[in-house]
């Protein structure tokens, strides 16, 4: 009996964090204008509007691909939604893709 119980909470316990992680996401998702694209340093400068999660204001700054990949499609003018990370100093984007 507590056995079944104990999986039933953690399962619960599961779904509840995958959602947050999943809302985390979407919240921390940012839009912003591809002002300059460098692969070679995978490297992208973003004009964006404020970044609660990095407790910036809006303003454009070179962040750093955690992948490069995920800047072969994006060009300068490029309206983007993104997502950013702060680590270790290293300004960091996550994410980024164009609204459909």
């Amino acid at each position: 009996m507590f056995a079944i119980l104990r999986r039933y909470v953690v399962a619960a316990f599961v779904v509840a964090a995958m959602s947050s992680i999943a809302l985390a996401q979407v919240v921390d998702r940012v839009e912003g204008e591809v002002r300059r694209v460098n692969e070679a340093e995978g490297k992208v400068t973003l004009r964006h509007g404020p970044l609660p999660n990095l407790d910036m204001p809006a303003m454009t700054m070179v962040f750093t691909a955690r992948d490069p990949s995920i800047l072969k499609d994006v060009k300068v003018g490029d309206k983007v939604n993104f997502v950013t990370e702060n680590s270790n100093g290293v300004f960091y984007v996550l994410e980024i893709v164009k609204p459909k």
